[in-house]
């Protein structure tokens, strides 16, 4: 099942800008090594939730994977056809929001070879750029 937020203050967020690069969530903390984002964007929760389970089946239960974002933002969209003029439209998916540098998943327990692999299957389901790193 897809992320969402338990509860919201409001059901419908404005689109936004990303400026500048992660100050928070940028250093490995959990595991040893991290894939961090080269680029900023929005990934949705059904993505987070296909990395998750590639993941989870390359590792195969060796190793603790942590998932480092969460989708906090409402994507709405209009259905298509539909004349300009009647508002904004429905929650569609949820998103969270990425800035350069943020880390999207940590893994520990496992050798460099095995993060490598798991991590170059999880950067083709990403749509924002990004590269492994280990901790400091």
């Amino acid at each position: 099942m897809a992320l969402m937020p338990k509860r919201v203050k409001h059901r419908k967020s404005q689109r936004g800008r990303i400026r500048g690069n992660a100050t928070r969530g940028n250093r490995v903390v959990f595991g040893d090594f991290g894939l961090q984002a080269l680029e900023g964007g929005w990934i949705s929760a059904a993505t987070i939730e296909a990395g998750r389970i590639a993941a989870q089946q390359h590792i195969r239960g060796e190793g603790r994977l942590y998932i480092r974002m969460f989708p906090h933002k409402s994507i709405t969209s209009i259905p298509l056809e539909t004349r300009m003029g009647k508002g904004k439209g429905e929650p569609d998916y949820w998103a969270a929001t990425v800035r350069p540098g943020t880390i999207l998943y940590e893994l520990a327990g496992v050798t460099e070879e095995q993060a490598k692999i798991c991590f170059a299957r999880l950067a083709h389901k990403m749509p924002v750029g990004v590269r492994l790193v280990k901790r400091k």
